[in-house]
Order: C-alpha cells, then sequence, then structure tokens
C-alpha cells in the first residue's frame, strides 16, 4: 500500500491535512493522485488486453520475446512501443527463450604462479599506508 492509498482509506476520519503532515506527503501530490485515478483504471486496463493479446502469440511461439512479439502485434495493427511490450511481459512473467551462451571473457592461466598472500588475514595496520 502507497502513503496516498492510506490518506484515502483514512481521511474522512482523520482528515487528508493531518495525515499528509504525519506521512509527511504534500498535499498537492495527494490531490494530484487522486485526479489521476480514473487515467490509471484506464492504463492497466489496456495493459490487461495487450496481456491477453501477449499471452496469445507466446503461446504459439513461447521463444518470442519482446521485439518479435512488438513485430506481430504491429502486423496485426496494433500500435505499441516496445518498452511497453517489455513491461507487460515483465508484469505477467512472461521471458522469450535465450539460446545464446555466456561468453568468458577472462580465462584464467592454469600455469601460472599464483599471487602470494603477504597479510595473511592480518588487516591491521601499525601506520597508514604500512599494510
Amino acid at each position: 500500500m502507497n502513503r496516498f492509498q492510506f490518506v484515502a482509506d483514512h481521511h474522512e476520519r482523520y482528515g487528508a491535512k493531518r495525515l499528509c503532515q504525519i506521512l509527511g506527503v504534500a498535499r498537492s501530490s495527494y490531490y494530484y493522485w487522486t485526479s489521476t485515478a480514473p487515467a490509471r483504471a484506464a492504463r492497466q486496463a489496456a495493459d490487461d488486453v495487450l496481456a491477453r493479446q501477449i499471452r496469445t502469440i507466446h503461446a504459439t511461439d513461447n521463444t518470442y520475446g519482446a521485439p518479435r512479439i512488438t513485430a506481430e502485434l504491429r502486423d496485426d495493427g496494433i500500435l505499441v512501443n516496445h518498452k511497453r511490450v517489455e513491461r507487460v511481459m515483465r508484469s505477467i512473467g512472461v521471458q522469450g527463450l535465450r539460446l545464446r551462451r555466456r561468453t568468458r571473457t577472462t580465462i584464467p592461466d592454469p600455469a601460472a604462479a599464483k599471487a602470494p598472500n603477504l597479510i595473511g588475514r592480518d588487516f591491521t595496520a601499525p601506520a597508514v599506508n604500512q599494510r
């Protein structure tokens, strides 16, 4: 629960001004949050519709990631940004298949001499820059 929701739930009993002061929230921010509630609900409803479409596309080929799903949606005539597709996929727990192997950039030489342990786990120093 966020702080604005707490104020909205209890403002009838304690008043919005007092709750905002106690929680350290600007009243203008609280009132802005309440005024944008319909827009947030509309965005959530649109994201739910998009999530159903993403699940449908992903069910046909579960290797598709966000770029390919975005391309499929655009081919179907749905104008959507790849960042939005990524966000919705992350929220519903859908991800593409990664087939690439991990690249090792540093391969240690097994024949190389190991660095000697000069400190011997004794990290106390008698003076500055002595260990």
